[in-house]
Order: C-alpha cells, then structure tokens, then sequence
C-alpha cells in the first residue's frame, strides 16, 4: 500500500495533538509543526503527502504557506484549516488553489475524509509523473500499466518468461495491448537484437513470404538485388508476428519449418541461414478452432502455444482506467503541446463504467480526443442534468453545504452505477465501505433509499 503522508501546522497545541491523532489513525505519517516556518524544512518539491495548515497562524499565515507550496508544486493539495465565521477567507484559499477547507470546529470524520481524498489525488499526481518520466525514457517501450490483479499476472509473468528466449503465443481481443507485452518481453530478454513487428493481416499474399524470409537475387521477376527477410533482419532480438491467423496457410507450412529447424532458407536461394531470433505471435482468434475447421494449421498451432498468455479485455480490469486514461493524456498532451485536462470524479466514474469495446486502443485514442478538446463522449460523463441542477439549486448555501451536495451526487451515482451494491460503490469511490455506510446514513434524506444494502 502506497504510505501516506501529512505535514500539519497548527499553533494550538491541544488542536495540534487532535488531529495528528485522527490523521496517524486514518494511516497518516504526520509531521506536525507549531508554525509555518517549522514547516519550511519539510515542504518540498517531489513531497508524496498532502499539507494540513491552519490558516491564522503566529507567523507567516496558511494562505503564505498556500502560496509558498502553489511556487514549489501547484498540485500538492494543500487542507486550510479556518475559524468559525472566515468563510470568506476560505474562498480566498479556494481562489488562490487550495484543495479543500475545514471550518473549526469540524468532525474528525470530515477531516480523515478530505485528507484520503487528498491523498488519493496526490498519488495519482505522483504516478503520473513517473509515468510521463518513464515514456520520455523509454518512448519506444510502452509501459504496462494497471494495478488489477489481472495486469499484475501479466507482469509476473513477463519477469519470469521473459529472460527464458522461449517463443511465445498472445491471445487477447483487438486493442488489449499484444504488442505492448510482446515489446516488454523483448526488453526483458536483455537481447541487444532489434525488434521487428509484422502485421500479418496487412501483408499482401505476393510479398509475404519474400517479406518474412527474404529473398535472392532474380529469385523473380522484380527481384534485382538480394533482400534480408525480417526474421534474418531481427538477429539477436525478437519478431512479433501480429494476427497470425492471418498467415497464408502455404507459408504456415515455411514457417512451421523454420520454427523446428531454427534455419531458414532466402526465397530463390539454397543457403540454410541459422535462426537466432525469439518468434511471439498474436492473435485474437481462437486458433485452435481455426484448425479444426482447416483455416490454421494445427502443427504449427501446437508449435506456437507451448508457451501462451492471455490478455484480460479491459472490461475485465476497470480498476486500471484511472491510471490508464491519466498515461495517455500525459502522452497526448506533450505531444500535441496541450494542457492536461482535467475531470470531475463523477466523470471518472462514468468513464469506469463504460463498455471500452476497442479496450486500450479504444481508451488510448480518447485520451487524444480529450486532450484535443473533441471529445464527445466526455461530455456525456459529466454529473448528470438532474445532479448538476441539484448542485446550482444551492446557490445562497455556504461552500460546505454546496460540497455536501456534490459529494452526496457522487455517491447517488456510485451508487445507482453499482446496483446499489455498497461494497462496489466504496471500492469505486475510493473509500471504505464503512465510511460510505457512514455517509449513506449522513445523506439519507438526499440519496435514493439503499434498502437492505447489498455487499
């Protein structure tokens, strides 16, 4: 579990021992400062935490503390802690960039609530950041990302497969990521050699085998010099050969060949050629099937499926969007030279929900859309009409009231998202199951009635 982290300042000693009890409860490592300046030598750029500050302090005051952390990192969430009556004060800290405020005295469930929260975010930055580093680094490697229990499988078994040099077969939908994990198998190989990907599927019938073995020259026609065939190209290294099914069933027959003998000969020559290159193919095609109905050879599929991994749909691991969306907005956003948008939790949630029948591809290319301002489908994931008028229809209320309005929406449509199963609600919000039996009670003239709660 990611640690979380809090620096609080807060003069009022008895105060201060409060809530560093509730934050080290609620699983915070708490630096408590009496002052701003005690503060100093712990707030700092790369900091993984949130700050706790109040906003009335001996020295330098919270919204100094507020506008020091907004010139170090604009998106370390900062927590202002004011007075009963410094409502306005407290819109002044939202105005300048803080991420949430408390109004003494609070509840120190209100407190944990909007630390967790902030800490969430705060993660997601951090995450975020080795992400954008890890593709500036290594833009030719896409990274695997996701958290699942499904992605994890993956990973595992890419560290143990990858470094064995064995051929390997890929099932997994269109869009799930074949080639991403047959790249990081390359690189987990430690082959100094290239590699190549090939599509099977776009490669006409007349040049394949020329393409895939090469060829001599006058071997035919057009054939004016020799050519180095991809599997002789990728020496030392790996070919992902994408689509097999694909592949022409005369040419099966060639490579079925090559595959036991580890040689190969140049279309048109009579020199074997040793084979020193690690063969994955993809399909999203159930070869075996293929086989029986005599559209694949089923020599060569036994060949292939010694060794063979599946790729979970990204229905099957919606835990992973959040990560996944923020990886290709990153992505998106250098390379159009745009900001990062940002979105609202409920819009996430919608996002989550979503039937993704492209899976990654399809998620990856609406990060593009969104970056670029064009997305459709993003507006369709907002609060809903009814929510956002609930929102607007608080106008008058204080900022606290209309913050319980918005979290109550949010979890209205957890809710009615997750069958109002409560413990899939909590999981998708992020929180406790307790905390959102907690806050059903607290919001229950509010929400539909969650009548018995299922989870």
């Amino acid at each position: 579990m990611t640690q979380m982290l809090a620096i609080l300042i807060e003069d009022e000693q008895a105060v201060r021992l409060a809530t560093t009890q509730t934050l080290e409860l609620g699983g915070f490592e708490v630096q408590a400062c009496a002052s701003a300046e005690l503060a100093d030598a712990y707030i700092k750029d790369g900091y993984a935490g949130i700050i706790v500050t109040d906003v009335r302090l001996p020295g330098k005051s919270g919204l100094e503390v507020l506008e020091k952390v907004r010139a170090i990192d604009a998106e370390l969430p900062v927590i202002i802690i004011t007075g009963h009556g410094d409502v306005s004060m407290a819109v002044e800290a939202m105005r300048y960039g803080a991420y949430d405020f408390l109004e003494k005295p609070f509840a120190a469930e209100r407190l944990l609530d909007a630390c967790l929260r902030a800490q969430e975010k705060r993660r997601l930055v951090m995450e975020n950041r080795k992400l954008k580093l890890s593709w500036l680094n290594h833009s030719a490697t896409p990274d695997l990302i996701g958290q699942s229990p499904q992605i994890e499988k993956v990973r595992k078994f890419i560290q143990s497969i990858g470094p064995t040099q064995v051929d390997v077969l890929i099932n997994g939908a269109t869009g799930s990521g074949k080639e991403v994990v047959a790249r990081q198998l390359h690189l987990a190989s430690g082959c100094k050699g290239e590699f190549v990907a090939i599509n099977c599927g776009a490669l006409p019938e007349s040049v394949f085998e020329s393409e895939i073995f090469g060829h001599e020259a006058g071997a035919f026609t057009s054939a004016q010099k020799r050519r180095i065939g991809k599997l002789e190209y990728a020496h030392g290294g790996t070919v992902f050969l994408d689509e097999i099914e694909s592949m022409p069933l005369n040419l099966q027959i060639k490579l079925l060949r090559v595959l036991q003998e580890r040689s190969l000969e140049r279309l048109g020559g009579n020199q074997s050629i040793a084979l020193d290159c690690r063969i994955i193919a993809a399909t999203k095609m159930d070869l075996l099937k293929l086989s029986t109905q005599g559209q694949f050879r089923e020599d060569l599929y036994y060949r292939l499926s010694v060794i063979t991994m599946h790729l979970p749909r990204l229905n099957e691991r919606r835990e992973d969007i959040p990560l996944l969306l923020s990886y290709f907005v990153q992505r998106a956003a250098l390379r159009y030279q745009k900001q990062v948008p940002a979105w609202s939790g409920a819009q996430m949630q919608y996002w989550m929900q979503a039937d993704w029948q492209g899976n990654v591809r399809e998620l990856r290319n609406f990060a593009d859309q969104l970056v670029l301002g064009v997305a459709e489908f993003a507006d369709r994931s907002a609060l809903d009409d009814d929510h956002a008028r609930q929102i607007q229809s608080t106008t008058g209320s204080s900022l606290p009231e209309k913050l319980d309005v918005y979290e109550a929406s949010l979890i209205q449509l957890a809710l009615e998202k997750n069958a109002n199963n409560v413990a899939a609600a909590a999981e998708s919000l992020g929180i406790p199951k307790k905390t959102l039996y907690d806050k059903i009670k607290k919001y229950q003239k509010t929400l539909t009635p969650v009548n018995p709660p299922a989870g």
